[in-house]
């Protein structure tokens, strides 16, 4: 069976580290059929079952699996699999993390990535993760994914990506790198939406795209905060989680691509706020932040912080600009998580909204773990832009009928 002819068939595709299965669900979007999914935390396999239940979903330690195993469950021999994809812990690659260092045992779980790389050797891998990978250790981590993955025949390229550019309303930068052992190249999304943003790492910044004015008016305008969250109706902090109708019809493309196949909300809740964080809310405007609120009110560690550190706790949102990164909690201490009209924080479907997820998607477990499964998450329609770029590499790298306007490229070919 020749090349063209085998992705006639759907394309198949694992997902490692699954989380709750943002990655996933992009993949799936882009037109791959995901044969097998996991994660070692079982309200993320929760979720992950309740949303993809056509998918087998294995909860174990990744230490714990071998690639035999898998090609058994997905019923493929070794060098059938389309794509591996997944997104190694990375809490301690992260700039937020208190302490970087390659001796965190999460970091290691990427030799497990690579061991399971290795047994299935699939056509294409995507490894996501976050953009303190390419300092850590002065590239060392870097240098180690593309000495393995080249040591097995693999050409690689690596990218750090801005969600916003594919339509996501949120600051947020990923490491991506791609890997194929065809011949073809490798190719990258290039950007379809005309947003800009302020990086908050230092290292690796050369490795993302910029937009030049020359292709500016051929992007669509990025999509804003309320964009995405206006057609959701008011709650009250601190309720109870009860499925609930729309009041109000989409006002946004953004909207109706969410509101998809979804006729009621799920998720659409948030925690109460502390009297004090309400009486600091009220000096807060749009686009405000903590630098706002009178002296006498902040906490104590921002008052002995400099005016132009941590520009983002107790912010609110503004609803013409993008949001700033949803983190595992919404809490306001840690960025800008309060609603841009109403007194509360962000409620998880709002969240959810933020970071891509359709409405039809629901979440398990507690608030807290909600939030988190969020907050975790790959973006879709990042994903769905990268999955997209995979088609075109497993197609050799011709055009598809996702190419963007003429002039500026869907993709952006790299290594080849």
């Amino acid at each position: 069976m020749s090349g063209r002819e085998r992705y006639n068939s759907p394309l198949t595709c694992i997902d490692l580290f699954s989380g709750a299965g943002g990655l996933s669900c992009g993949l799936e979007m882009a037109g791959f059929r995901v044969l097998l999914a996991s994660d070692y935390e079982p309200v993320f396999g929760e979720t992950y079952r309740l949303n993809h239940p056509d998918v087998q979903f294995v909860d174990t330690d990744i230490r714990n699996l071998s690639g035999k195993k898998l090609l058994s469950l997905i019923g493929l021999k070794r060098g059938q699999l389309d794509l591996l994809a997944g997104g190694p812990p990375c809490q301690g690659f992260s700039i937020n993390a208190p302490v970087r260092s390659t001796g965190d045992k999460r970091n290691h779980l990427f030799k497990e990535f690579l061991r399971i790389a290795s047994d299935l050797y699939p056509r294409t891998i995507l490894i996501e993760n976050v953009t303190g990978i390419v300092s850590l250790a002065e590239g060392e981590v870097v240098k180690t994914v593309y000495k393995a993955l080249n040591d097995l025949g693999y050409q690689v390229c690596h990218k750090i990506l801005f969600a916003a550019h594919y339509g996501v309303p949120q600051m947020r930068y990923r490491t991506i790198f791609l890997a194929t052992r065809l011949k073809s190249g490798i190719v990258f999304p290039a950007p379809e939406y005309n947003a800009s943003g302020v990086a908050n790492f230092t290292g690796g910044k050369e490795l993302c795209f910029r937009i030049l004015p020359l292709f500016q008016n051929k992007l669509k305008p990025f999509t804003s905060a309320w964009d995405a969250l206006s057609d959701l109706p008011s709650i009250t902090a601190g309720g109870a989680d009860h499925p609930s109708r729309y009041d109000k019809p989409p006002a946004s493309e953004y909207q109706r691509l969410m509101r998809k196949q979804s006729r009621e909300l799920h998720n659409h809740s948030c925690n109460r706020i502390t009297p004090i964080n309400l009486e600091r809310l009220k000096h807060i405007p749009q686009g405000g932040s903590w630098r706002d609120i009178p002296f006498e009110l902040l906490p104590s560690g921002l008052k002995r912080a400099r005016r132009s550190d941590h520009t983002k706790r107790y912010g609110r949102i503004h609803p013409n600009e993008l949001c700033s990164t949803i983190l595992t909690k919404c809490d306001p201490h840690w960025g800008s998580f309060f609603h841009p009209y109403q007194d509360r924080v962000l409620s998880v479907r709002e969240a959810a909204r933020i970071q891509s997820f359709p409405d039809r998607y629901i979440f398990r477990g507690s608030r807290t773990e909600q939030y988190t499964q969020v907050g975790n998450a790959v973006p879709p329609l990042l994903a769905r832009a990268l999955g997209r770029s995979v088609i075109d590499i497993l197609n050799e790298g011709g055009r598809s009928d996702h190419e963007g306007e003429e002039g500026f490229s869907r993709n952006i070919r790299l290594c080849g």
